[in-house]
């Protein structure tokens, strides 16, 4: 087997989805559905821009309200994914960027895969009922990702959905914008009270917690910034550019060490796809000596701020302090603690969620250091799902980006500006994986709606491959 075919096996891009459903059994079982909703005016013309809408509500609400009513939105647009999808129509080709299968991608097929492997994970738990609640509320993230992958195949729904969560955005990084000049109070110990950052004021607007505000504002930053090249009129770039500095400046008096890391994810993901999307512009030499120059500048950049800003200074060598910092210590002693629990349970986890996880830990902690998760996605995702459910998460990460990358290169011949939105995609996912590899916050709502939400955009861009068609490596 050659390089090619390994990477087209592992990108999953050969699998004829279409040909598939055609073949099912349920599908032709579902066609009284399809005539219903054939007949119906509002389902036929309107069915992708209700479901953007109620998508649109889990943006508009989630920063403001409480778990259960974003928890009770999830499941609404869940119910109607599942409406639509069994009601479809025929396939519309192989070729189609429209198709309308339910498994129009391989990242679908990893994410089915992996909420098997959390179903399994689940019945096999020794807190099957706390796992059970956990998987629930995963299967609503993975159903809002289905009814976002679907509606974003769309142009003009992409941008309005991308609009309102910017807009949104917005909102919140203003009022901490007023935290910021009028002072707020702490509502936890989130600096080391012997640092010299302990009267520093750290903004979290409506979301009570500033790094649950930094992992939020992440993508807002960079969609923000990719808006200026998508936007066309001038209002609109004005708009972009006031968009990045007041989510970038709410974002830094975060002061979020978990969201600095993730920002120097994504910057530095933004440098390789801005400089691979304009290389074609470029003349030879600049073709060459972009992507090192650019992102040898950006490193520059980076550290200059560190040196002329005392504040973000002292975050960013804290991270170096090892134990010497008791946050860090705090995440080591919780990272030592969550390794055991994966050694004692390895192939499955523990199953799902944070109740499992707060009933299974104090067996294991070290004292005095409680925890509610394990400050880490990749350890959290395997000790709830084991290595299986890691390898699963893994490639699907893999997947994703590779296959983000492929349809980049596709809108870039085609000089269609709508790849920014697919470059913002790409370097949020580096941004949120990059934060959360230290935190907890990816599994908050506020957050982890936005991570597919993400991941959505991807799948959103994904055109199969016709059979005479040759994918090649990156």
């Amino acid at each position: 087997m050659d390089a090619n075919a390994l990477w087209q096996n592992l990108t999953l891009v050969t699998v004829p989805f279409q040909q598939w459903r055609g073949t099912s059994l349920v599908h032709r079982l579902l066609n009284p559905l399809r005539q219903w909703r054939r007949g119906s005016v509002l389902m036929t013309e309107w069915a992708e821009v209700i479901g953007a809408g109620l998508a649109g509500l889990v943006f508009v609400l989630a920063p403001f309200v409480s778990n259960t009513y974003t928890g009770i939105l999830l499941g609404l647009c869940g119910v109607y994914w599942f409406l639509l999808t069994i009601s479809d129509g025929e396939p519309e080709g192989v070729g189609s960027e429209v198709a309308r299968s339910p498994l129009t991608t391989p990242i679908h097929m990893l994410v089915l895969a992996y909420w098997g492997i959390s179903a399994l994970a689940t019945v096999a738990s020794p807190v099957r009922r706390a796992a059970f609640t956990g998987f629930t509320k995963l299967t609503l993230y993975l159903l809002f990702f289905a009814l976002l992958a679907r509606v974003l195949r769309s142009p003009r729904i992409r941008s309005w959905m991308i609009g309102i969560f910017l807009l949104v955005a917005l909102w919140v990084s203003a009022y901490g914008w007023q935290q910021k000049l009028y002072g707020v109070k702490a509502l936890a110990t989130w600096v080391d009270p012997e640092s010299p950052l302990a009267q520093t004021t750290r903004v979290y607007s409506y979301l009570g917690n500033p790094n649950l505000l930094a992992g939020y504002l992440l993508p807002a930053v960079i969609l923000s910034a990719m808006a200026f090249f998508v936007w066309q009129s001038k209002v609109q770039k004005a708009l972009a550019v006031t968009m990045v500095l007041v989510n970038g400046a709410c974002f830094l008096w975060t002061y979020s060490r978990g969201g600095m890391i993730g920002i120097v994810f994504s910057m530095f993901a933004l440098a390789v796809l801005l400089a691979t999307w304009w290389s074609v512009y470029f003349p030879p030499f600049w073709r060459k000596w972009a992507l090192p120059v650019g992102v040898g500048g950006l490193a520059v950049v980076i550290l200059a701020a560190m040196l002329v800003v005392p504040t973000l200074r002292d975050r960013a060598l804290s991270i170096f302090a090892g134990r010497g910092d008791s946050s860090n210590n705090f995440r080591i002693n919780v990272w030592q603690s969550v390794l055991q629990m994966i050694k004692a349970r390895p192939i499955l986890g523990i199953g799902p969620g944070n109740n499992a996880f707060n009933l299974i830990y104090p067996a294991y902690q070290r004292t005095r250091f409680s925890a509610l998760s394990a400050y880490s996605i990749i350890l959290e995702v395997a000790v709830e799902t084991g290595i299986i459910g890691l390898t699963c998460f893994l490639w699907l990460l893999f997947v994703t980006i590779s296959l983000g990358w492929q349809q980049l290169k596709r809108l870039r011949e085609q000089a269609n500006p709508q790849g920014f939105w697919l470059i913002g995609a790409i370097a949020s996912i580096f941004g949120m994986l990059g934060h959360g590899l230290f935190d907890t916050v990816l599994y908050r709502p506020e957050v982890n709606t936005l991570w597919w939400f993400m991941i959505a955009l991807v799948a959103g861009f994904y055109a199969q491959q016709s059979r005479n068609s040759e994918p090649t490596l990156m």
